[in-house]
């Protein structure tokens, strides 16, 4: 019976934006780093969470997402402050990520202007894309974060704003629920006097979720998100769409 221990960590991040045109990264920076550290497919409690100070300004269309200000990132560290604390808490895990080449990409880019030396993270890391398998599992469906919770019934309510520990700690239960249940595939034949089909019935087995760890954001960190809708709402000019009701959110669509 094998002892290994399997590591992983699921990770997020979010940004001051990203091109268009070109390659995704160039230009732009990380502003928060959020992981979360899964041991044997168990939450252990140990994370990684982190604002950064860019070296320039937010994007509007980024800062319409996240919520995250440049006044708000004035007084926090650089990467290069927090990358040897950074690397030590990834370094030979499996990473889990939404869409991995867009983080990764971040993180080698601002990795590579340290003139370190510093390899690419996928030759000290195995990175899996939780979005590739998601797309294996549900081929032709809408696979993003708030699709996937609805699917495997994750409370999500939370999730107004991105925010890279937030969407670290739903990506955890996300991706164990989706590598921990099994789907059995039963075919039956019906037949009637003109012809004959195939009915597939999927039965999907649910893995027990009791071994899960739920993380919930404290009144501190809910207290601070409402500061940063504030924010939103200031900067907007109008009123702040995750503070709607979805009668309103409907009309703008």
């Amino acid at each position: 019976m094998s002892t290994a221990i399997t590591r992983q960590i699921v990770l997020d991040t979010e940004t001051t934006g990203m091109n268009k045109l070109g390659v995704h990264y160039e230009g732009h920076n990380i502003i928060e780093i959020g992981a979360v550290e899964v041991t044997n497919r168990r939450l252990t409690g140990r994370n990684f969470h982190v604002y950064i100070k860019p070296n320039r300004l937010v994007d509007p269309e980024a800062f319409e997402v996240h919520g995250i200000s440049d006044e708000f990132l004035q007084d926090k560290p650089t990467f290069a402050d927090i990358a040897d604390e950074f690397l030590e808490f990834i370094r030979g895990a499996e990473l889990i990520i939404h869409n991995a080449p867009f983080d990764i990409g971040f993180m080698d880019y601002e990795f590579a202007k340290l003139n370190r030396g510093i390899p690419p993270t996928a030759d000290f890391c195995q990175i899996t894309d939780s979005l590739v398998l998601a797309r294996q599992i549900f081929p032709g469906k809408r696979n993003n974060l708030d699709a996937l919770c609805d699917r495997y019934l994750i409370d999500n309510t939370k999730r107004t704003l991105h925010g890279a520990l937030l969407d670290a700690e739903i990506l955890s239960d996300v991706y164990l629920a989706m590598t921990g249940g099994q789907t059995s595939l039963a075919f039956s034949m019906e037949a009637d006097t003109s012809n004959e089909s195939y009915v597939e019935e999927v039965q999907r087995i649910e893995r027990p979720t009791s071994g899960l760890k739920v993380l919930y954001a404290t009144d501190e960190e809910l207290i601070e998100h409402e500061k940063r809708l504030d924010i939103v709402d200031k900067k907007g000019g109008k009123p702040c769409l995750w503070r709607q009701s979805p009668d309103e959110e409907e009309t703008i669509h």
